[in-house]
């Protein structure tokens, strides 16, 4: 087993077994540049170094708080705007990736966070897990295809509408999660997913994934970019930071 750590994310690496950590538990694993940059690099990275099986957890009591946005205010709409074009290129390494991918969450998972659990073929949670995608409630349309994709048209308006936090009882119904797990049987399960994960070869498991997952990268980028360079993007960010609080 190898493993490097940074101050964003675990890398493990044994046996065509990829695990990344999101390693910001002070900060309930917020997507800075820092831990933003780290993951899609490993991503890349597990596409071509032999992983037969990627594994997406968090550190500490929450799995991801999804988007930071500490010092927001001091930062510009263009500065802004690239950090969540970078965000929507991570999604779409994971959700490209030729290797199977396995979010395993705990806690709470919310905005960007909920995104990257999506994003992954196979979602697992533990009891009390839940979720919030608010980003349309300050105009920004990201993974939204996605998300209609994983649990159908009607839930992904009524989870993006509503913009309410739903546990992991509501995700497993609507699909947006495959198994609710506890926590300590959650090596057993890895096991059971590795061995499902090496069944095909590595090529053919590449032209599974590519012949399967639906292409919308330039229209979700598009979509993305429009919402987020609309004039305004900073005093959206602040209201909807001074009602959510």
């Amino acid at each position: 087993m190898s493993a490097a750590i940074t101050n964003a994310v675990l890398i493990e690496r044994a046996e065509g077994l990829t695990r990344l950590t999101l390693n910001r538990p002070e900060k309930a694993n917020a997507l800075d540049v820092t831990i933003v940059d780290a993951l899609l690099a490993a991503v890349e990275r597990a596409s071509t170094d032999g992983t037969r099986l990627l594994i997406l957890s968090g550190a500490g009591p929450h799995f991801c708080a999804g988007f930071d946005f500490s010092g927001v205010e001091t930062q510009s709409e263009g500065d802004l705007l690239l950090r969540f074009v970078r965000i929507e290129q991570l999604l779409q390494a994971l959700w490209h990736v030729p290797v199977p991918t396995v979010a395993m969450t705990h806690g709470g998972a919310f905005g960007a966070g909920a995104d990257l659990v999506c994003v992954c073929e196979q979602r697992i949670a533990t009891p009390g897990s839940r979720f919030r995608m608010p980003g349309l409630r300050f105009g920004l349309a990201l993974g939204t295809r996605r998300l209609a994709e994983r649990i159908g048209p009607k839930y992904a308006r009524l989870v993006l509408g509503a913009s309410a936090v739903f546990d992991a009882d509501e995700a497993l119904r609507m699909r947006f999660i495959d198994s609710i797990v506890p926590h300590t049987e959650w090596p057993e399960l890895t096991q059971t997913l590795y061995a499902a994960a090496t069944a095909l070869t590595t090529n053919a498991r590449a032209t599974l994934n590519r012949l399967t997952a639906s292409d919308t990268r330039d229209a979700d980028l598009a979509d993305l970019v429009r919402s987020a360079a609309a004039p305004g993007l900073k005093a959206r960010i602040q209201e909807f930071r001074a009602k959510s609080s």
